[in-house]
């Protein structure tokens, strides 16, 4: 089979998009995705994104992590698919689309995504962490001198030893200021870090308005590739009206044989 694709990534965190409107990916072989997203075998992605038909909004996004299986919201993707389905002309400057953790809106400006993410109720307290589901679950914690910290060494801990196998991605964070924040994601899926995560910069801003770290309903999140913004309201302890905004952008287009 010959597989057109194209590569889009939003603050360095890369995946591959495949147009499946006529359903012609063969998606219960997870070797298939996990050799497509392998760096040295494939064609190299923290993930595989696949655009589809939905009778009830706009298209359907199925996410499938870089290990080859089928993953929960990836918000960076999320705003990737957006740009995508612009560029295939399938939307203009809104959506509704459907994907793992329900509906999404979203609106494009140039290369700017504006991606609606799932209300929050429940956000729970550990020893040093904090822990909340943003479409994917993850787990906050603060450390010193982030720059320097072994995340991949560090995150696989807490991934496996606090979580057992279906695990959680595990944010560390460094506070700049009043509102902004420096993060790096251990993820799920990929076993390694990322570049940036949009799930995880999300459920950062929200645990440090909930600890009292920050006042502030708009928050800035530098990841090692490029800034976010996440803002929200608070209504009835229930963190809504979410948005994740950053850019997503199309690295190229190809094709493969698989």
């Amino acid at each position: 089979m010959r597989l057109s694709f194209y590569k889009y990534q939003g603050t360095g965190n890369d995946f591959i998009l495949v147009d499946n409107r006529e359903d012609v990916f063969p998606k219960s072989n997870t070797e298939l995705v996990a050799k497509l997203c392998s760096r040295r075998m494939g064609i190299g992605a923290d993930g595989l994104i696949l655009l589809e038909n939905d009778p009830t909004s706009d298209f359907k996004m199925i996410y499938f992590n870089a290990d080859g299986r089928e993953g929960s919201m990836c918000g960076n993707g999320g705003r990737c698919i957006v740009a995508f389905a612009e560029f295939l002309g399938i939307i203009a400057k809104e959506t509704t689309f459907l994907a793992t953790d329900g509906e999404h809106f979203a609106r494009i400006n140039n290369d700017i995504v504006e991606l609606h993410m799932a209300d929050v109720e429940e956000i729970r307290e550990k020893p040093n962490a904090i822990t909340l589901n943003t479409g994917s679950p993850h787990h906050v914690q603060i450390v010193p001198q982030l720059e320097q910290y072994d995340v991949v060494k560090e995150g696989a801990k807490l991934r496996y030893g606090l979580y057992g196998e279906s695990g959680s991605n595990i944010n560390f964070v460094e506070q700049l200021d009043d509102a902004t924040f420096y993060v790096r994601t251990y993820e799920r899926g990929v076993e390694n870090e990322t570049l940036s995560c949009g799930t995880g910069v999300t459920a950062v801003a929200l645990a440090m308005h909930h600890s009292g770290i920050t006042a502030n309903k708009e928050i800035k999140v530098k990841t090692p590739g490029g800034d976010l913004t996440i803002s929200f309201q608070k209504s009835d302890g229930k963190y809504c009206d979410v948005y994740l905004t950053g850019p997503a952008q199309q690295v190229y287009k190809g094709e493969i044989t698989c």
